[in-house]
């Protein structure tokens, strides 16, 4: 969340930076900013809203090649233009933006009043700013560091001065920052993303460390002031995967590129003759995990439910106990771990806050950690003792799609490798193995189906609240369908197992509530079959994910999707993706910011 650019160099800066911010629309925000040098002196425009209402503001005539810019996601006060970034200390000699939360400022505040420094917003960052101002002799990277040892919290932070006009300061704890290579020139940005325009030469900051950059240089220390060398390293970004192509929106982009990128996730890693699957990313850790007495899945949001399927792969091709946690509540609690426990920290962007502090938490007692993401390089990559990469490559889209079944698959292949070396016969791992292969097959049907599925759109689009329903492994795919269908289309939505519908949500059925059944052909269809009479009986209105042929099914449901038949552990990736397509063109209908829905942030840096 929030957004981070910075440049130095001959270039004009307002085209570069305009360009990073749009590259970092998708991580959410509610207003925008940038500053710039204009003959020494310092320019200053914000906005509340897109950046496209920024770029309206600015008039693009000469200006300096050092500049910042920043998108907001309100924490501490409303998105007005006041509380945006950047912002200046009351004496003008430090502009500051800021990514993360300052836990003390309001102390801090308290302290640079009674000094006489004076606020104009409600914001933490404007704190952060006369902070260093107040600190601030001859030396600009010398006050940003006795402010970050006084602060407490997390921060990315850009810091320039019209004192000092060649160079911008950077500092890191808890929120993402790279340095951008360049020849003459530099970058800062909160993701590499921002850069891929211009460099895939990056650095990446760790917490705790500082960097000043100059058109020609970059010097990196410790915050406590100790010089570090730091390895540039080349990012793997290419510009085309990061452009919507022929689609109206990155959604549906990334929802039709699954067909790449569950194969991508498997690709390398399959040994069909074996039937298992080989997995470099964690071979050196296999004997604490074929030993380990519980493994713990920590996540939020959707990698939340893929972890929960993810424990059904695990229990049932390993039989070790499995447990899936929140991370936002995990971190806060005191939770049994020790050199027995694997912990499996899971997140698309691999910056997530709550589960870095998780997997930090589970580290402190002992416990093996892994990590699922895919961004290579991420916090959670570098964080853990292993992990496995899901490749699905840039996720611009705000609602998650393709992370979700890349992250399934990882789960699985994993669950199998262990699997196979412990119990599971070679004949039951190649019928998984087979499955996968069909897999990228199998989506494309679905995929093919997607006018029809936005014709049954057309006929939801206004109601108001909706009800998912699964069983076993499409229990979680309810979860997720229901979470896909509110953040985008802003539509009630709730996600339960259909068992569990008579314990209270059947009280909401009428005609006018869509309940989504999730109900493929497995050993539990006739009791979902049951659950959907008990809503017709009630008058629900019954959309159906099903197979081809199922005469029942069909006529119980308003509605019928149908997936290909499949091995029972892939059923969740086909299933899922008509609640996909549903969410979509049901927001589509509702005139939603599909890419960029309200309120929400693709990268979640704060708690």
């Amino acid at each position: 969340m929030c957004g981070i650019v910075g440049y130095i160099g001959a270039q004009k800066v307002l085209p570069i930076l305009m360009d990073g911010l749009k590259r970092l629309e998708y991580r959410g925000y509610d207003s925008a900013g940038v500053a710039w040098f204009d003959n020494g002196a310092l320019k200053m425009v914000k906005s509340v809203g897109k950046v496209n209402e920024l770029g309206r503001k600015l008039d693009y005539g000469i200006e300096s090649g050092l500049g910042i810019g920043h998108t907001r996601w309100a924490t501490h006060g409303e998105p007005t233009e006041i509380n945006a970034h950047p912002h200046v200390s009351d004496d003008g000699r430090v502009v500051l933006i800021h990514n993360g939360i300052i836990e003390n400022y309001a102390s801090l505040k308290q302290k640079l009043i009674e000094r006489g420094r004076t606020f104009q917003s409600e914001t933490d960052t404007e704190v952060l700013a006369n902070l260093i101002a107040e600190n601030f002799t001859d030396d600009l990277a010398a006050a940003v560091r006795v402010a970050c040892n006084l602060v407490e919290g997390a921060y990315g932070i850009v810091v320039i001065s019209p004192e000092q006009p060649d160079r911008l300061i950077a500092a890191k704890m808890g929120s993402p920052l790279v340095i951008g290579a360049g020849n003459g020139e530099n970058f800062i940005a909160s993701d590499a993303l921002a850069l891929a325009k211009h460099t895939h030469s990056v650095i990446i900051l760790e917490d705790g460390e500082m960097a000043e950059v100059t058109r020609d240089n970059i010097v990196t220390k410790t915050i406590g002031n100790r010089l570090i060398s730091k390895v540039i390293q080349e990012t793997a970004i290419e510009v085309d995967r990061i452009e919507k192509g022929n689609y109206p929106h990155y959604m549906l982009k990334e929802i039709f590129e699954q067909t790449r990128t569950v194969k991508d996730a498997f690709a390398g890693r399959l040994l069909p003759e074996e039937g298992t699957a080989h997995l470099g990313g964690i071979s050196d850790v296999m004997p604490r995990i074929e030993n380990a007495e519980r493994i713990i899945i920590t996540a939020c949001g959707t990698s939340y439910h893929a972890g929960l399927i993810g424990e059904y792969y695990l229990e049932e091709l390993t039989r070790i106990p499995v447990e899936v946690e929140y991370a936002s509540e995990f971190r806060y609690r005191n939770p049994i771990l020790d050199e027995k426990t694997v912990v499996i920290a899971m997140s698309q962007s691999g910056e997530t806050a709550d589960t870095l502090s998780a997997l930090k938490e589970a580290r402190r007692k002992g416990a093996l950690i892994l990590g699922i993401c895919n961004v290579v390089g991420s916090s959670i990559a570098r964080e853990t003792d292993a992990g496995i990469y899901i490749h699905a490559g840039p996720e611009i889209g705000v609602a998650s799609t393709k992370a979700f079944t890349s992250q399934v698959v990882a789960l699985l292949t994993m669950a199998l490798n262990i699997g196979r070396r412990k119990h599971i016969g070679i004949s039951a791992g190649k019928a998984i193995v087979e499955s996968l292969r069909r897999l990228p097959e199998d989506i494309q049907q679905i995929l093919d189906q997607a006018d029809e599925i936005r014709n049954i759109a057309l006929q939801l689009k206004e109601h108001q609240n909706a009800l998912y329903l699964g069983r076993g492994l499409n229990y979680p795919v309810a979860l997720e369908g229901a979470l896909k269908l509110k953040e985008i289309s802003y539509i009630h939505a709730e996600g339960y197992p259909a068992a569990e519908m008579k314990h209270g949500p059947i009280a909401l059925i009428d005609n006018n509530m869509p309940v989504f059944f999730i109900a493929p052909r497995d050993e539990i269809h006739d009791k979902v079959i049951s659950n959907i009479q008990e809503v017709n009986a009630r008058k629900g209105y019954v959309i159906s994910i099903g197979n081809p042929g199922d005469a029942r099914l069909r006529e119980l449901s308003r509605h019928l999707i149908t997936v290909p038949v499949t091995h029972p552990f892939l059923a969740p990736l086909l299933t899922v993706i008509p609640l996909q397509l549903l969410a979509y063109y049901i927001a589509v209908e509702r005139g939603c910011d599909v890419d960029q829905p309200r309120n929400l942030a693709k990268s979640v840096t704060v708690e």
